[in-house]
């Protein structure tokens, strides 16, 4: 089919209700591998953390990480979940070169956890995404493209395989189907990601670093008209930021609506998320369950998990993150939508962080939720990716509370700092630019505005205070900006009074 004319995404709506499914992958921080003892350390030299098992060589036998197990379980707990009483692991079979052993031991047709839900707040409406499954799994080697624009395999002129992360236990979280959404599926689609994300994270289970690839989203999407069956689905594979969960979706509505009312069909595959365009491109088929032959995997036994194990798990569930902002909403003293566009831009845990830090609640946000989140819409990126930290918003903070820095010269340090020079004190002392606290140096620079302006000397001294702005912007340039303009405007006042 030729080309088609791409529909703007509010015609998209119009036309199509859109149903969406996440299959949500997280590496767990266990001390080793899955089904070995190979360790899990991130950024090792490639293939130095391999052993028999997880390259598959002939002979060697897997041995399940109980570690891995339990984190599943409260994994499946906290999302609400049935844990099975019996439950076994499977081959899954596929060629490529990532998976060294050319099959994938994971579950099949008998997961570890099911039939859960977890509820996300869209404007102060609550959205129950159902939780289809929870599985356990090893995640495969990485490939590296080389010699091609695009960093994939087609155009690449040789592929490198590094071995280390496979093997590493891999949970698998799988959504029900989740109509319903309308123009918000997008919205719907990162805010189950970001609480997700944030689920997890509170159970000290895995890092959940997209960056890193230790949490990865495939995103499912379909449409159909009113009325009509749902339509065939895509899968968007491994879609490695929140930003990027929300627009694979918008892309995806848009595509398939205008291959649509095109006359188009639209074919059951995998897609490429682009995070340059914002677009998907196709990959390949995608398979069913049958393409993989799963069968029982014969060198493990199945699990049993006790009863009492699976409760005392439940026992130990820590607060969880709806909890625990609703506790942190009332601390900080916050209305229902300033909380919603905290939770929105991603910036709960940045802003908690940099109040234990030091700062008071109100400039943590203030700038978490003012600067910074400027600069991440700017440069299409998450708050945590700015590189900035906690303890950097605090110790600007602080320079401001100290009389050290104004806001407007603590903006310019701020800029230094997300460029990488060093921390809030450090640039500041850079640049140069710490306020003039020394009140003789104010005293000369005001004497010299007054002599510049008489008549806005003698406005002030018949009570026209307000006049005082004038010479306050004089001093300020005089001063190149460094000067606190409420300490400037107080002199102003008590050397005329």
């Amino acid at each position: 089919m030729s080309a088609v004319t791409l529909l703007d995404y509010d015609e998209a709506i119009a036309h199509f209700e859109p149903v969406i499914g996440l299959e949500t992958h997280v590496e767990l921080g266990t001390v080793t591998k899955m089904f070995c003892g190979c360790p899990t350390d991130f950024g090792a030299d490639p293939n130095t953390q391999i052993c028999p098992v997880c390259l598959g060589l002939p002979g060697s036998l897997p041995v399940a990480n109980k570690a891995a197990i339990e984190a599943t379980i409260r994994i499946g707990l906290a999302l609400n979940c049935k844990i099975a009483s019996w439950c076994r692991f499977a081959r899954k079979n596929y060629f490529y070169p990532d998976m060294p052993k050319n099959f994938q031991i994971s579950q099949y047709d008998e997961p570890l956890c099911v039939d859960g839900w977890l509820d996300v707040e869209i404007d102060g409406e609550t959205v129950r995404v159902g939780i289809e499954r929870v599985h356990l799994e090893e995640d495969t080697g990485k490939t590296l493209h080389l010699g091609g624009a695009t960093g994939r395999i087609h155009g690449a002129t040789e592929s490198l395989v590094d071995y280390n992360r496979a093997g590493i236990p891999l949970v698998e979280i799988v959504t029900k189907p989740v109509p319903g959404t309308g123009a918000a599926a997008p919205i719907v689609a990162r805010a189950y990601v970001t609480e997700l994300r944030d689920v997890v994270r509170s159970l000290g289970v895995s890092d959940v670093r997209m960056e890193q690839g230790s949490m990865r989203c495939d995103v499912n999407t379909s449409l159909n008209r009113a009325g009509e069956a749902w339509g065939t689905r895509t899968e968007t594979k491994n879609v490695n930021s929140l930003r990027s969960v929300e627009r694979a979706v918008r892309s995806e509505i848009i595509r398939q609506a205008s291959v649509l009312t095109a006359g188009g069909t639209i074919t059951q595959e995998t897609r490429h998320f682009h995070e340059d365009t914002g677009d998907t491109t196709s990959g390949r088929s995608k398979e069913t369950a049958t393409d993989y032959r799963y069968f029982p995997e014969p060198d493990l036994a199945p699990l049993e998990p006790d009863p009492a194990w699976v409760d005392a798990l439940r026992s130990e569930l820590p607060e969880l993150p709806r909890v625990h902002r609703k506790r942190l909403q009332q601390a900080w003293g916050l209305a229902d939508k300033e909380m919603q566009a905290i939770v929105n831009a991603g910036a709960v845990e940045l802003i908690e962080a940099t109040i234990a830090a030091g700062a008071p609640a109100e400039g943590a946000r203030k700038w978490w939720m003012g600067e910074l989140a400027r600069r991440a819409n700017e440069s299409g990126v998450d708050l945590s990716a700015l590189g900035v930290t906690p303890v950097h918003v605090a110790e600007l903070q602080a320079l401001v509370d100290e009389g050290k820095l104004t806001d407007k010269l603590a903006r310019g340090v701020l800029e230094g700092v997300v460029a990488g020079q060093g921390s809030p004190r450090e640039v500041m002392k850079a640049q140069g630019v710490e306020v003039v606290s020394d009140t003789g140096a104010l005293t000369a620079a005001i004497d010299v505005a007054l002599a510049a302006n008489p008549e806005i000397a003698a406005k002030i001294r018949d009570g026209k205070v307000e006049a005082a702005g004038v010479l306050i912007g004089a001093v300020m340039k005089a001063t190149k900006g460094q000067a606190d303009a409420k300490t400037v405007r107080e002199l102003i006042i008590a050397r005329l009074s």
